[in-house]
This record gives structure tokens, C-alpha cells and sequence, in this order.
């Protein structure tokens, strides 16, 4: 059994994935220090699997703490490197705060990737890279433009690092995973999406007004040039996109990858409107959302979706959720985070 470091383990797409990798063979551990998950999505993983990963509450951007999970563990087969903070809008409000955490974490990682020759590395990117793209759907050979936030900058920085990393040290391969719009929670509702204060991310905001946490739900522009005004997005089940990090772990560890910094797009291949979403939740739980129009956010992209056909091809990936399943699981998700003992706190606390 391979052991596989996930950082920011305790996260929404984190926790997903260490649910796959087990369920896929692999041994797991964790690095998280929860600044912006809880320990409870690991609880909720080890409900689901049986299996209780072992998870080194360390901030990466401390470059000792992060060597001595590396020191102690010297048969780490890959690293998934998922902690970073990731809102939009907090981002373009706090751009310096994304650049430290960001960054430093990631430099320490590969420090430590380096010096202990770990083989096979997997880091979390996003379709943010793409800035506004010219032609949609963007494949993965689509220029990267401008990025539309500081988030997506980092994202554009990291990806930059890894490849100079690669072209420097051959003997780790490396993947870049750019993905779209993760949304939905495990099909058993132990585990899902906690987003911090009020969420930046469209399901959570949809079914957060559903049950009333949000008194409305703000549309951000009604005014872009698509086909009902609204912002489009391509929205992957969380679900499909854990089982790619493990594939892509796979393709690495069984040596299939043509060069050692390969790059693939994780979404649906469906642009869907944000308006055309509300009404995905509608029909899926009969529930009518109440919301309104607002003016445009800082910092969104007018319309990206994905062509996967890469990841289908060579990674052997198909999304199995469709829409409706995004829908209903997050529903799920938050009816179960709502009838919780107010004792038994699953919120992320925000450290800085």
C-alpha cells in the first residue's frame, strides 16, 4: 500500500479525495492546520471508510514543521497539494494575505519534495488560470491570460514554479490538475463543503438560502453577454473530481505520463448559466429559491467551461454525476449540517 501526503486534508475537495485514495488501496496522511477546514471532515472520512488518517496540524508555511512530517514519513510514493485559500472575492481584498500562504506553502512543499526525492506530486490548480479566455471550450493547450483575481494568480504563479521545479529535477513527475467549478458532497452527507463566514462559491450560497441561512440570493450581474445574461460555469461533482487526483496519481506511479509536468482540465464540459443552476436546484428538490439581481463581483470570469477530453483519453476519467446529483447531494449536505447538536461545531475558524 502506497502512502500518499495530502495537504489540506481536512478541506471540502481534500476530504473528498483521501476518501477515494483509501477506497482505491492507498495509505493516507494529512496536513492540515485547519485555519480554514475542521477537523471534522476527517471524522466524517474515517465514518465513511472505516479508516482513521492520521493528520499533522502544521501551517506549510513553516518550513521545519513541514520538513518533519516529510522526516518522519520517508515513503511518501506522492504528494497532493491542496491547502491554499481559495475565495475569489477575499482575494481581491486581501491579495497580499493569498500571496504568503499561498506561495510559502507551496515553495516548502516542493523544498521538501526535493530533498526527499519524493517520486510523484499532484497540485491542485484551477480553470482561473485561463484568465477570460478568447474561445470556450478552453483545452489545456488555451493560453493563460491575465488573471481575473489574485486567487487565480497564485494559481498561475504555482503552476509556473512547478514547471521550472520539473525542468530542474527530473526524476519527479508532476501533474497539474486545472479544475472547474467543484460542487455537491459525498453521497453519504458525512462530508462536504464549509465554506468560512458567508460562502463565495454558488451551491453553497444556493442551498444555504434554501434553508434559510441567506435571506436572499444575490446574482451577480444580469448584464454579460451569454444566453440569459448571467455568468456560465462549468460545476464538477466533488466526487469526480477525488476520483481524477487518484487516476492522476495512478498515471504517474505507473509511469504512462509522455513528460514529467503534465497538465489536464477537470470539468463537465457543460457550460451552465448561474441562473440555469438556481433552476437545476428548483426541479431537483422543489424547493423555489428566493433571489435577485445584483451588480457585477470583482474578480469573476463572464464564461469558462472545460473540454476534458485529455483527462478522458490518457487518465481514463468520465464524470459520473450529472447536475441534478451536484444539486441534491449539497442539499443533503447542508439539511445534515443543520440538524447537528450545536455542541458538535464543524465550522472552519478562520486564524487570521
Amino acid at each position: 500500500m502506497k502512502k500518499v501526503l495530502v495537504t489540506g486534508g481536512s478541506g471540502y475537495i481534500g476530504s473528498h479525495t483521501i476518501v477515494d485514495l483509501i477506497e482505491n488501496g492507498y495509505t493516507v496522511i494529512s496536513a492540515d492546520n485547519n485555519s480554514r477546514s475542521t477537523p471534522g471532515m476527517l471524522e466524517g472520512v474515517e465514518k465513511i471508510t472505516g479508516t482513521k488518517v492520521k493528520n499533522y496540524k502544521v501551517d506549510l508555511c513553516n518550513f521545519d514543521e513541514t520538513r518533519a512530517i516529510f522526516e518522519e514519513n520517508n515513503d511518501i510514493a506522492g504528494v497532493i497539494h491542496f491547502a491554499a485559500y481559495k475565495a475569489v472575492g477575499e482575494s481581491v481584498e486581501k491579495p497580499l494575505l493569498y500571496f504568503h500562504n499561498n506561495m510559502n506553502s507551496l515553495i516548502n512543499v516542493m523544498r521538501c519534495i526535493d530533498e526527499f526525492s519524493v517520486p510523484n506530486f499532484v497540485f491542485s490548480s484551477s480553470c482561473t488560470v485561463y484568465g477570460n479566455p478568447d474561445k470556450i471550450p478552453v483545452t489545456e493547450e488555451t493560453p493563460r491570460k491575465n488573471a481575473e483575481s489574485p486567487y487565480g494568480l497564485t494559481k498561475q504563479m504555482g503552476e509556473q514554479m512547478i514547471e521550472a521545479f520539473a525542468a530542474a529535477k527530473k526524476d519527479t513527475n508532476s501533474i497539474l490538475l486545472r479544475y472547474f467549478n467543484p460542487a455537491g458532497a459525498h453521497p453519504s452527507a458525512l462530508i462536504g463543503e464549509l465554506p468560512i463566514d458567508r460562502p463565495q462559491n454558488l451551491a453553497p450560497v444556493i442551498t444555504q438560502t434554501a434553508i434559510g441561512k441567506i435571506p436572499m440570493l444575490t446574482v451577480f450581474g444580469n448584464d454579460y453577454p451569454t444566453r440569459d445574461g448571467s455568468c456560465i460555469r462549468d460545476l464538477i461533482h466533488v466526487c469526480d473530481l477525488a476520483h481524477a487526483h487518484t487516476l492522476a496519481l495512478n498515471f504517474l506511479i505507473e509511469k504512462k505520463n509522455k513528460t514529467n509536468c503534465e497538465v489536464f482540465n477537470l470539468g463537465s464540459g457543460d457550460g451552465i448559466t448561474v441562473l440555469e443552476s438556481i433552476r437545476a436546484f428548483e426541479e431537483s428538490t422543489g424547493i423555489k429559491l428566493n433571489y435577485t439581481i445584483g451588480p457585477r463581483r470583482a474578480g469573476d470570469v463572464v464564461a469558462i467551461y472545460a473540454n476534458n477530453d485529455k483527462a478522458q483519453k490518457e487518465l481514463g476519467w468520465k464524470p459520473r454525476f450529472g447536475l441534478g446529483e451536484i444539486m441534491t447531494t449539497a442539499w443533503k449536505w447542508e439539511q445534515y449540517i443543520e440538524k447537528l447538536p450545536q455542541h458538535l461545531d464543524l465550522s472552519p475558524h478562520l486564524l487570521n
